[in-house]
């Protein structure tokens, strides 16, 4: 993933003021609009300036994209570490795209979407009471937070530190940490959004709290990764176990189990293991996907093994599909 430099892009310094930043936008948008620019890539300029708008013109964004900023090197590749982007809480103060498109439907690059998210602008999150006066409901704030994958498997009551924007009266922001307790139920799928009731801003006037969604992402795990609702990890065993067949020591999120290698099996085979992928309504499946697994650095009675098995199969070509 590329680190977009949102800042060169508009032409100021990472210091600039809310002002600077508008007007060095405007110019620039004027500059590359594709409906009057002659520039040659004018379309996809205007689109780099819009991003880089959106990005550092809220000053909830700005914080959080100043953060990450701060610990890319200059000049380095951007190579994000897992969770990079979790635990920046955002109060959907963003308001409608700089195209005039509502954020979640702007076509922003897969760096602005990994740390901002779909959604976290405009109106939603200040709510009147119905009959449109009288005390205002708070803001509700949202914020992706990166889990175990065995928390699916057992829930969990996870203590989360947020990175919550706090913006001065020069309507610029500095995050400032706060924790919380989370209940994080059983079954848990990636992308799901828990809510937090009265988590989020304040309310005016004696109006009740706003709510807190946060997202919910799965860190990668060690031995087992992640296709929907379904589980899978690489089951290693030796040549003799995949031809004569064995029961084998697996792993599963919920302890060791006895596996059964049916005799025959060649490499990638998947052995499944039904409903022990992640528990819900619709509950998930395991696999195991077998990779055969060739000793290392053999003695000479174990090439004298490997000699006479090669013996034994003189008319084998494990290349002969690749021949047709």
């Amino acid at each position: 993933m590329d680190f977009k430099d949102y800042y060169a892009t508009l032409g100021v310094d990472p210091a600039a003021t809310p002002d600077e930043i508008k007007r060095a936008y405007r110019k620039l948008a004027r500059k590359y609009h594709p409906d009057v620019s002659k520039e040659p890539d004018a379309e996809a300029r205007f689109k780099e300036v819009a991003e880089a708008h959106e990005a550092v013109s809220d000053p909830e964004r700005r914080a959080a994209y100043d953060d990450i900023a701060r610990r890319q090197a200059s000049g380095q590749p951007f190579e994000p570490p897992p969770g990079w982007d979790s635990g920046y809480e955002f109060s959907g103060r963003g308001g409608p795209g700089s195209n005039g498109k509502a954020v979640d439907d702007a076509d922003f690059s897969n760096f602005f979407e990994s740390l901002f998210g779909h959604g976290r602008g405009g109106a939603e999150g200040m709510r009147r009471h119905a009959d449109g006066a009288g005390p205002m409901q708070g803001r509700d704030h949202h914020a992706k937070v990166t889990l175990d994958l065995l928390d699916s498997y057992r829930g969990a009551l996870r203590t989360m530190t947020l990175r919550m924007p706090i913006i001065d009266a020069q309507g610029r922001a500095t995050l400032k940490e706060h924790q919380l307790e989370v209940n994080i139920p059983k079954g848990v799928r990636q992308g799901q959004h828990l809510r937090l009731q009265g988590q989020g801003a304040a309310g005016d006037g004696g109006a009740p709290a706003g709510d807190l969604y946060l997202e919910i992402v799965f860190a990668p795990h060690p031995v087992f990764r992640l296709d929907g609702a379904d589980v899978y990890f690489d089951l290693p065993v030796a040549p003799w176990e995949a031809s004569l067949g064995a029961t084998v020591q697996a792993p599963t999120p919920e302890g060791p189990v006895q596996l059964t290698v049916p005799a025959g099996s060649t490499q990638g085979r998947k052995l499944r293991l039904k409903g022990k992928g992640l528990p819900g309504k619709q509950q998930g499946d395991l696999y195991a996907v077998l990779a055969i697994a060739v000793p290392p650095s053999p003695t000479d009675p174990e090439q004298a093994a490997w000699r006479a098995l090669a013996l034994a199969y003189p008319d084998y070509n494990p290349r002969a599909a690749l021949e047709a």
